[in-house]
């Protein structure tokens, strides 16, 4: 348990499940997509995700919505927008102005080693296009391993991968491995997910929802050991307790319990702090 760096991770059974700070957030009241929590993040080697959309003039911009309506004070397509125009909105949770991809690159320059930054990337290659990718190259060619890049698109992770293969790849197979468990079983779940661990996006994490893990789990597939055997790591998304005060009900720590038990390297929610301590609590930490 950290004292001074809350909703890092969580230690259990000798194993280490980072606590990802989802959408730049630390409880689900905060703002979306805080640049404040970003660099307190990169003060204490936090794993955090934001979401990319592509701007009119090739940059990047963290907005989840393809349209300036859904999360700032402009109006129109976020990708007709230029940097300058989205210098001038707010957005409208925090009434800050929305992050760039060029303020992204300087802040990853203070980051602590242990940081770790997922660009998950909302938009396809055909949208990004050649000048999108010569922007990250720019950008983020001479990073390290402090970024993680994922996308819905994995022709898109491909090409990243050519263009950058000093960053991270990570994919999310979770909807069509539960339409599979549910209609083939967990043989076609292994078989699927196989293919895409050794698949041309040569990814590093696997994105899993926390429900197919434990669904997988009971009809005795194990997906996470499946990941490790072939050198993959595994997030564990949304977990977000329903009352953050009292901590875990007894189903969610069931669940919770249960997820932990099968290691997991990270768990993705916007309740880290919360979660951090409810789990020291229910362990007696």
């Amino acid at each position: 348990m950290h004292t001074s760096a809350p909703g890092l991770d969580i230690l259990h059974d000798g194993h280490r499940t980072r606590l990802k700070w989802h959408r730049l957030r630390l409880t689900l009241s905060a703002p979306l997509f805080s640049a404040e929590t970003m660099a307190l993040g990169f003060s204490l080697g936090a794993s955090m995700e934001l979401d990319l959309r592509v701007r009119g003039d090739g940059g990047f911009v963290v907005l989840h919505d393809a349209d300036l309506e859904g999360e700032t004070n402009g109006h129109g397509p976020v990708r007709a927008a230029s940097a300058d125009d989205l210098r001038q909105l707010a957005m409208k949770a925090g009434g800050t102005p929305p992050i760039l991809s060029e303020d992204l690159a300087r802040m990853l320059t203070t980051a602590h080693p242990q940081a770790l930054l997922q660009f998950d990337m909302k938009d396809d290659l055909a949208t990004i296009g050649e000048r999108g990718l010569s922007h990250l190259v720019e950008h983020f060619g001479s990073a390290d391993r402090s970024i993680i890049v994922s996308a819905g698109d994995l022709d898109l992770i491909v090409a990243i991968g050519h263009r950058l293969p000093n960053l991270a790849r990570g994919i999310d197979p979770t909807d069509k491995l539960l339409e599979l468990l549910h209609a083939r079983g967990p043989a076609a779940v292994e078989a699927e997910l196989l293919s895409d661990l050794q698949g041309p996006t040569q990814p590093d994490t696997i994105y899993l929802s926390w429900p197919l893990v434990l669904k997988a789990s009971a009809q005795g597939l194990d997906l996470i050991s499946l990941c490790h055997a072939h050198g993959c790591k595994v997030d564990a998304w949304t977990f977000n307790l329903h009352n953050a005060e009292t901590g875990f009900s007894d189903e969610e720590w069931a669940h919770f319990s249960s997820l932990m038990a099968l290691k997991p390297d990270q768990v993705t929610t916007d309740e880290a702090p919360a979660t951090e301590r409810a789990w020291a609590a229910r362990m007696g930490l």
